[in-house]
C-alpha cells in the first residue's frame, strides 16, 4: 500500500458525501455533514466480515468509542445488507456507511487496490476526527492492513470536540 496523498490533512475541510447509513436494521441515504453537525469520528475500513474489520471494530467497542459526545461512523464499500448484518452479528453500537460506488473513499483519498485481488478497490484503514466545521483535527492513515491506529491520539481528539 502506498501512502494516501489526496487525503485531507489536519486543518483542512473534508469533502461532503451522501451514503447509505446503516443502523443494524435499516439503511437510508443521509448526508455526512448532517450526521457530523457537531463533529465526529470517521473510520474507513475494507471488507466487512474480514478478520481485520472484526478485530478493530471490537477494539473500538471495548475502548468505549460509542461513549464519545460525537458519533463514530464506519465507511466501507460493502453493501447495506452486509453492513446491517455485521452490526447485528458483532453487536456494534456504531453506524456504518455502505459506500458501494466508492464515492466517499475516493473523495477522502483513501481508495486503494488490494494486491492479489484482481484490481479490487477498497478503503485503506484510515480515521479522521472532524470538528463541527468538518475540519480534520486528527487523522491516521494506515501504511499496511494490520498496524494499530494511535487510539490514544484519536480518543483525545474526539474528547476535545
Amino acid at each position: 500500500m502506498s501512502p494516501a496523498t489526496d487525503a485531507p490533512a489536519v486543518g483542512e475541510r473534508t469533502p461532503a458525501f451522501t451514503g447509505l447509513h446503516c443502523d443494524g436494521e435499516t439503511f437510508r441515504s443521509l448526508d455526512i455533514d448532517h450526521v457530523f453537525a457537531d463533529g465526529g469520528v470517521l473510520v474507513f475500513y475494507g471488507f466487512t466480515y474480514s478478520a481485520i474489520a472484526e478485530n478493530w471494530w471490537k477494539r473500538y467497542d471495548r475502548r468505549g468509542w460509542d461513549e464519545f459526545d460525537v458519533p463514530v461512523v464506519g465507511v466501507s464499500r460493502d453493501g447495506p445488507y452486509a453492513q446491517n448484518r455485521f452490526i447485528r452479528d458483532m453487536e456494534l453500537p456504531f453506524t456504518l456507511v455502505a459506500d458501494v460506488d466508492g464515492t466517499a473513499i475516493e473523495a477522502y483519498g483513501v481508495s486503494t487496490v488490494r494486491e492479489g485481488m484482481a484490481g479490487v478497490e477498497t478503503a485503506r484503514r484510515a480515521i479522521f476526527v472532524l470538528d463541527d466545521s468538518s475540519r480534520v483535527t486528527e487523522r491516521w492513515i494506515a501504511e499496511d492492513w494490520i498496524s494499530p491506529p494511535p487510539v490514544e491520539a484519536i480518543e483525545a481528539a474526539a474528547e476535545r470536540l
